[in-house]
Protein backbone atom coordinates (compact mmCIF):
# COMPACT_ATOMS: atom_id res chain seq x y z
CA UNK A 1 0.00 0.00 0.00
CA UNK A 2 0.85 3.53 -0.77
CA UNK A 3 0.68 6.55 1.70
CA UNK A 4 1.31 10.16 0.72
CA UNK A 5 2.44 12.12 3.87
CA UNK A 6 1.94 15.87 3.09
CA UNK A 7 3.70 18.32 5.98
CA UNK A 8 6.58 20.52 6.25
CA UNK A 9 8.56 23.72 7.27
CA UNK A 10 8.97 23.20 10.99
CA UNK A 11 9.19 20.62 13.22
CA UNK A 12 6.12 21.21 14.57
CA UNK A 13 4.77 19.59 11.02
CA UNK A 14 7.95 17.28 9.94
CA UNK A 15 8.04 15.48 13.57
CA UNK A 16 4.30 14.09 13.82
CA UNK A 17 4.88 13.30 10.51
CA UNK A 18 8.03 11.14 10.31
CA UNK A 19 6.65 9.37 13.87
CA UNK A 20 3.46 8.42 11.68
CA UNK A 21 5.36 7.50 9.15
CA UNK A 22 7.54 4.79 11.36
CA UNK A 23 4.39 4.20 12.80
CA UNK A 24 2.69 3.08 10.01
CA UNK A 25 6.03 1.25 8.51
CA UNK A 26 5.96 -0.85 12.09
CA UNK A 27 2.27 -1.74 12.23
CA UNK A 28 2.31 -3.14 8.60
CA UNK A 29 5.24 -5.33 9.26
CA UNK A 30 3.70 -6.84 12.61
CA UNK A 31 0.94 -7.66 10.11
CA UNK A 32 2.66 -9.36 7.08
CA UNK A 33 2.04 -6.11 5.00
CA UNK A 34 4.29 -3.61 3.37
CA UNK A 35 3.70 0.14 3.18
CA UNK A 36 5.30 3.07 0.81
CA UNK A 37 5.43 5.73 2.44
CA UNK A 38 6.11 8.70 -0.18
CA UNK A 39 6.97 13.19 1.83
CA UNK A 40 5.27 16.20 0.43
CA UNK A 41 7.24 19.26 1.34
CA UNK A 42 8.91 22.48 0.15
CA UNK A 43 12.18 23.97 -0.92
CA UNK A 44 11.85 26.06 2.20
CA UNK A 45 11.57 23.76 5.50
CA UNK A 46 13.37 21.42 7.62
CA UNK A 47 11.82 18.45 5.74
CA UNK A 48 14.20 18.39 2.81
CA UNK A 49 16.79 18.20 5.45
CA UNK A 50 14.95 15.42 7.96
CA UNK A 51 12.98 13.57 5.68
CA UNK A 52 15.57 12.06 3.79
CA UNK A 53 17.76 11.29 7.07
CA UNK A 54 14.90 9.10 8.01
CA UNK A 55 14.98 7.47 4.61
CA UNK A 56 12.22 8.46 3.42
CA UNK A 57 11.72 9.78 -0.42
CA UNK A 58 10.93 13.61 -0.68
CA UNK A 59 8.98 15.56 -3.42
CA UNK A 60 8.65 18.73 -3.33
CA UNK A 61 5.92 21.56 -4.65
CA UNK A 62 5.79 25.23 -4.57
CA UNK A 63 4.78 26.41 -0.97
CA UNK A 64 1.82 28.94 -0.68
CA UNK A 65 2.00 30.85 2.43
CA UNK A 66 -0.95 32.35 3.47
CA UNK A 67 -1.32 36.13 4.76
CA UNK A 68 -3.33 36.59 7.70
CA UNK A 69 -4.04 40.43 6.65
CA UNK A 70 -4.98 42.17 3.37
CA UNK A 71 -1.47 42.59 1.32
CA UNK A 72 -0.07 42.19 -2.09
CA UNK A 73 0.72 39.00 -1.65
CA UNK A 74 -2.88 38.19 -0.25
CA UNK A 75 -4.10 38.52 -4.30
CA UNK A 76 -1.21 36.73 -5.46
CA UNK A 77 -2.51 33.47 -3.49
CA UNK A 78 -5.15 32.22 -6.24
CA UNK A 79 -2.31 32.05 -8.72
CA UNK A 80 0.21 30.66 -6.61
CA UNK A 81 -2.27 27.76 -5.36
CA UNK A 82 -3.60 26.73 -8.86
CA UNK A 83 0.56 26.33 -9.77
CA UNK A 84 0.53 24.31 -6.59
CA UNK A 85 -2.46 22.11 -6.63
CA UNK A 86 -0.99 21.07 -10.55
CA UNK A 87 2.41 20.15 -8.75
CA UNK A 88 0.64 18.26 -5.82
CA UNK A 89 -1.69 16.52 -8.75
CA UNK A 90 1.48 15.45 -10.32
CA UNK A 91 2.70 13.74 -7.45
CA UNK A 92 -0.32 11.97 -6.62
CA UNK A 93 -0.60 11.06 -9.95
CA UNK A 94 3.33 9.49 -9.70
CA UNK A 95 2.80 7.69 -6.80
CA UNK A 96 -0.89 6.48 -7.22
CA UNK A 97 -1.41 6.78 -2.87
CA UNK A 98 -4.09 4.82 -1.41
CA UNK A 99 -4.84 7.59 1.33
CA UNK A 100 -3.44 10.94 1.55
CA UNK A 101 -2.64 12.66 4.99
CA UNK A 102 -2.04 15.95 5.90
CA UNK A 103 -0.53 18.04 8.69
CA UNK A 104 -1.76 21.49 8.03
CA UNK A 105 1.07 24.65 6.71
CA UNK A 106 1.97 25.78 3.31
CA UNK A 107 2.47 22.43 1.81
CA UNK A 108 -0.99 20.65 2.77
CA UNK A 109 -3.20 22.44 1.07
CA UNK A 110 -2.54 21.79 -2.72
CA UNK A 111 -2.16 18.58 -1.56
CA UNK A 112 -6.16 18.78 -0.06
CA UNK A 113 -7.02 19.73 -2.90
CA UNK A 114 -5.37 17.74 -5.76
CA UNK A 115 -6.53 14.93 -3.55
CA UNK A 116 -9.72 16.19 -3.35
CA UNK A 117 -10.57 15.84 -7.12
CA UNK A 118 -9.09 12.68 -7.41
CA UNK A 119 -11.69 10.90 -4.63
CA UNK A 120 -8.18 9.99 -2.88
CA UNK A 121 -9.37 9.21 1.08
CA UNK A 122 -7.90 12.18 2.91
CA UNK A 123 -6.87 12.18 6.68
CA UNK A 124 -6.02 15.30 8.35
CA UNK A 125 -4.30 15.97 11.33
CA UNK A 126 -3.97 19.38 13.52
CA UNK A 127 -1.14 19.48 16.29
CA UNK A 128 -2.62 22.87 17.61
CA UNK A 129 -5.29 23.49 19.73
CA UNK A 130 -6.10 26.27 17.35
CA UNK A 131 -6.33 25.37 13.95
CA UNK A 132 -4.71 26.66 10.90
CA UNK A 133 -6.54 27.91 7.92
CA UNK A 134 -5.35 24.88 5.73
CA UNK A 135 -6.68 22.36 8.27
CA UNK A 136 -10.24 24.05 8.40
CA UNK A 137 -9.87 23.39 4.55
CA UNK A 138 -9.08 19.96 4.54
CA UNK A 139 -11.30 19.17 7.34
CA UNK A 140 -14.59 19.78 5.71
CA UNK A 141 -13.27 16.79 2.91
CA UNK A 142 -11.26 14.83 5.41
CA UNK A 143 -12.45 10.82 5.35
CA UNK A 144 -11.24 11.39 8.90
CA UNK A 145 -10.30 14.43 11.42
CA UNK A 146 -7.31 13.98 14.29
CA UNK A 147 -6.39 16.05 16.64
CA UNK A 148 -3.69 16.75 19.30
CA UNK A 149 -5.70 18.24 21.86
CA UNK A 150 -9.35 17.62 22.86
CA UNK A 151 -11.85 20.22 21.86
CA UNK A 152 -9.94 21.24 19.10
CA UNK A 153 -12.70 23.45 17.06
CA UNK A 154 -12.82 20.90 13.98
CA UNK A 155 -15.48 19.14 12.49
CA UNK A 156 -15.65 15.77 13.08
CA UNK A 157 -12.29 15.40 14.88
CA UNK A 158 -11.03 12.41 17.15
CA UNK A 159 -8.74 13.24 19.62
CA UNK A 160 -5.53 11.10 18.96
CA UNK A 161 -3.32 13.13 20.79
CA UNK A 162 0.77 14.39 19.26
CA UNK A 163 2.85 12.10 17.06
CA UNK A 164 6.26 11.73 18.74
CA UNK A 165 9.23 10.02 18.29
CA UNK A 166 9.64 6.76 19.79
CA UNK A 167 13.09 7.70 21.63
CA UNK A 168 10.66 10.00 23.45
CA UNK A 169 7.51 8.42 24.06
CA UNK A 170 9.30 5.43 25.56
CA UNK A 171 11.66 7.37 27.36
CA UNK A 172 12.58 6.50 31.31
CA UNK A 173 13.87 9.53 32.35
CA UNK A 174 15.20 8.22 35.83
CA UNK A 175 16.86 5.01 34.25
CA UNK A 176 18.61 7.82 31.29
CA UNK A 177 19.33 10.33 33.80
CA UNK A 178 23.09 9.16 34.43
CA UNK A 179 23.73 8.36 31.17
CA UNK A 180 22.27 12.01 29.79
CA UNK A 181 24.12 13.89 32.28
CA UNK A 182 27.43 12.54 31.47
CA UNK A 183 26.49 13.08 28.26
CA UNK A 184 26.69 16.85 28.90
CA UNK A 185 28.80 17.33 31.15
CA UNK A 186 26.68 18.22 34.22
CA UNK A 187 27.12 17.10 37.39
CA UNK A 188 25.01 13.85 38.28
CA UNK A 189 23.64 15.39 41.04
CA UNK A 190 22.59 19.19 40.70
CA UNK A 191 19.06 20.36 39.97
CA UNK A 192 19.21 20.53 36.23
CA UNK A 193 17.47 23.15 34.47
CA UNK A 194 16.88 22.30 30.93
CA UNK A 195 15.97 25.57 28.57
CA UNK A 196 14.99 25.48 24.83
CA UNK A 197 13.21 27.77 22.40
CA UNK A 198 12.18 25.10 19.33
CA UNK A 199 14.73 24.04 16.76
CA UNK A 200 15.29 27.91 16.57
CA UNK A 201 15.69 28.76 19.40
CA UNK A 202 13.97 31.34 21.44
CA UNK A 203 15.88 35.43 22.30
CA UNK A 204 13.74 36.04 24.74
CA UNK A 205 13.99 33.00 26.64
CA UNK A 206 17.77 33.09 25.80
CA UNK A 207 17.97 36.33 27.87
CA UNK A 208 16.12 36.00 30.26
CA UNK A 209 17.93 33.00 31.67
CA UNK A 210 21.23 34.40 30.96
CA UNK A 211 20.21 37.56 32.93
CA UNK A 212 19.00 35.06 35.83
CA UNK A 213 22.30 32.44 35.47
CA UNK A 214 23.79 34.38 38.98
CA UNK A 215 20.58 33.25 40.74
CA UNK A 216 20.36 30.22 39.74
CA UNK A 217 23.77 29.19 40.92
CA UNK A 218 23.68 30.73 43.90
CA UNK A 219 21.20 27.58 44.53
CA UNK A 220 22.99 25.26 43.30
CA UNK A 221 21.30 24.79 39.68
CA UNK A 222 23.19 23.93 36.62
CA UNK A 223 21.71 25.12 33.41
CA UNK A 224 21.38 23.18 29.97
CA UNK A 225 21.01 25.79 27.43
CA UNK A 226 20.16 24.78 23.59
CA UNK A 227 20.32 28.59 22.21
CA UNK A 228 19.01 28.05 18.70
CA UNK A 229 21.43 28.19 15.52
CA UNK A 230 20.35 31.69 14.94
CA UNK A 231 21.45 32.86 18.47
CA UNK A 232 25.44 32.40 18.07
CA UNK A 233 26.31 35.34 20.10
CA UNK A 234 25.21 33.78 23.34
CA UNK A 235 28.14 31.10 22.48
CA UNK A 236 30.14 31.66 25.77
CA UNK A 237 28.54 30.08 28.87
CA UNK A 238 27.89 32.92 32.15
CA UNK A 239 30.75 32.56 34.23
CA UNK A 240 28.94 30.83 37.20
CA UNK A 241 29.89 28.34 40.06
CA UNK A 242 27.94 25.75 38.60
CA UNK A 243 28.07 23.84 35.48
CA UNK A 244 26.08 25.88 32.50
CA UNK A 245 26.47 24.10 29.42
CA UNK A 246 25.20 26.19 25.82
CA UNK A 247 24.35 24.05 22.82
CA UNK A 248 23.80 25.81 19.37
CA UNK A 249 21.33 22.62 18.75
CA UNK A 250 20.26 19.13 20.17
CA UNK A 251 19.49 16.50 18.38
CA UNK A 252 19.19 13.47 21.43
CA UNK A 253 16.36 15.82 23.10
CA UNK A 254 15.79 12.12 24.87
CA UNK A 255 18.93 13.08 26.87
CA UNK A 256 18.30 16.48 27.36
CA UNK A 257 14.95 15.55 28.70
CA UNK A 258 16.37 12.66 30.74
CA UNK A 259 18.77 15.15 32.25
CA UNK A 260 16.57 18.23 32.96
CA UNK A 261 14.40 18.32 36.53
CA UNK A 262 12.52 21.55 34.77
CA UNK A 263 12.20 22.91 31.16
CA UNK A 264 11.53 26.46 30.49
CA UNK A 265 10.30 25.91 26.80
CA UNK A 266 7.81 27.54 24.24
CA UNK A 267 4.30 25.91 23.70
CA UNK A 268 4.28 24.56 20.56
CA UNK A 269 2.69 21.18 20.26
CA UNK A 270 5.89 19.07 20.27
CA UNK A 271 6.88 20.91 23.43
CA UNK A 272 3.99 20.87 25.38
CA UNK A 273 3.28 17.00 24.69
CA UNK A 274 7.11 15.89 24.74
CA UNK A 275 7.96 17.53 27.83
CA UNK A 276 4.30 15.81 29.48
CA UNK A 277 4.55 12.54 28.18
CA UNK A 278 8.11 12.09 29.75
CA UNK A 279 7.02 13.46 32.54
CA UNK A 280 8.95 16.62 32.56
CA UNK A 281 8.07 19.85 34.86
CA UNK A 282 7.60 22.84 32.70
CA UNK A 283 7.52 26.72 32.60
CA UNK A 284 5.61 27.15 29.15
CA UNK A 285 6.37 30.66 27.69
CA UNK A 286 3.85 30.89 24.58
CA UNK A 287 4.95 32.60 21.70
CA UNK A 288 2.90 35.79 21.17
CA UNK A 289 2.33 35.45 17.27
CA UNK A 290 -0.51 33.57 15.12
CA UNK A 291 -3.69 32.57 16.33
CA UNK A 292 -2.67 32.19 20.34
CA UNK A 293 -2.57 28.44 19.76
CA UNK A 294 0.95 28.22 21.88
CA UNK A 295 -1.35 29.73 24.99
CA UNK A 296 -4.14 27.17 24.55
CA UNK A 297 -1.61 24.14 23.68
CA UNK A 298 -0.63 24.67 27.43
CA UNK A 299 -3.68 24.97 28.88
CA UNK A 300 -4.53 21.31 29.63
CA UNK A 301 -1.16 20.73 31.28
CA UNK A 302 -1.28 23.38 33.10
CA UNK A 303 -4.46 23.86 34.58
CA UNK A 304 -3.64 19.91 35.36
CA UNK A 305 -0.95 21.38 37.59
CA UNK A 306 1.88 19.71 35.07
CA UNK A 307 3.54 23.36 34.61
CA UNK A 308 3.12 26.79 34.68
CA UNK A 309 2.03 29.03 32.04
CA UNK A 310 4.23 32.88 31.84
CA UNK A 311 3.65 35.34 29.47
CA UNK A 312 6.75 36.25 26.83
CA UNK A 313 6.67 39.89 28.34
CA UNK A 314 6.39 38.67 31.61
CA UNK A 315 9.60 36.02 31.16
CA UNK A 316 12.65 38.23 32.44
CA UNK A 317 15.81 37.43 34.77
CA UNK A 318 13.98 39.00 37.59
CA UNK A 319 11.12 36.68 37.10
CA UNK A 320 13.17 33.70 36.38
CA UNK A 321 15.36 34.63 39.71
CA UNK A 322 12.49 35.05 41.79
CA UNK A 323 10.67 31.60 40.96
CA UNK A 324 12.93 29.09 39.39
CA UNK A 325 15.48 28.47 41.86
CA UNK A 326 12.50 27.27 44.29
CA UNK A 327 10.39 25.27 42.32
CA UNK A 328 13.44 23.24 41.11
CA UNK A 329 14.97 22.62 44.21
CA UNK A 330 11.79 21.41 45.58
CA UNK A 331 11.53 17.71 44.78
CA UNK A 332 7.90 17.32 46.31
CA UNK A 333 6.49 19.66 44.19
CA UNK A 334 8.27 18.99 40.77
CA UNK A 335 6.97 14.95 41.38
CA UNK A 336 3.62 15.76 41.13
CA UNK A 337 3.62 18.24 38.25
CA UNK A 338 5.44 15.40 36.51
CA UNK A 339 2.46 12.99 37.83
CA UNK A 340 0.19 15.35 36.43
CA UNK A 341 2.00 16.40 33.35
CA UNK A 342 2.23 12.40 32.46
CA UNK A 343 -1.34 11.99 32.70
CA UNK A 344 -2.33 14.25 30.45
CA UNK A 345 -1.11 13.36 27.34
CA UNK A 346 -1.33 10.32 25.06
CA UNK A 347 1.73 8.62 24.26
CA UNK A 348 0.87 6.10 21.70
CA UNK A 349 -0.69 8.52 18.77
CA UNK A 350 1.58 7.70 16.40
CA UNK A 351 0.32 4.58 16.60
CA UNK A 352 -3.60 5.78 17.06
CA UNK A 353 -3.16 7.81 13.89
CA UNK A 354 -1.70 5.06 12.11
CA UNK A 355 -4.81 2.86 12.32
CA UNK A 356 -6.59 5.31 11.36
CA UNK A 357 -4.84 6.09 8.23
CA UNK A 358 -5.06 2.65 7.66
CA UNK A 359 -9.03 2.24 7.98
CA UNK A 360 -9.15 5.11 5.76
CA UNK A 361 -7.10 3.50 3.21
CA UNK A 362 -9.93 0.46 3.50
CA UNK A 363 -6.53 -1.34 5.24
CA UNK A 364 -7.35 -2.11 9.00
CA UNK A 365 -5.81 -4.70 10.68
Amino acid sequence: MRVVLAGGGTAGHTSPLLATADALVRLAAETGREVAVTCVGTSRGLETRVVPAAGYPLELIPPVPLPRSLSADLARVPTRLRAAVREAGAVLDRVDPAVVVGYGGYVSLPVYLAARRRRLPLVVHEQNAVPGLANKVGARVAARVAVSFPDTPLPRAEHVGLPIRRMISTLDRAALRPEARAHFGLDPDRPTLLVTGGSQGARRLNEAITGAAAALAAAGVQVLHVVGPKNTDLTVAPDVATPYRVEGFVDRMDLAYAAADLVVCRAGASSVTEAAVVGLPAVFVPLPIGNGEQDHNARGVVDDGGGLLVSDDAITPEWVADTVPGLITDPARLAVMSEAARRRVPRDADERLARMVLEAAGEAS
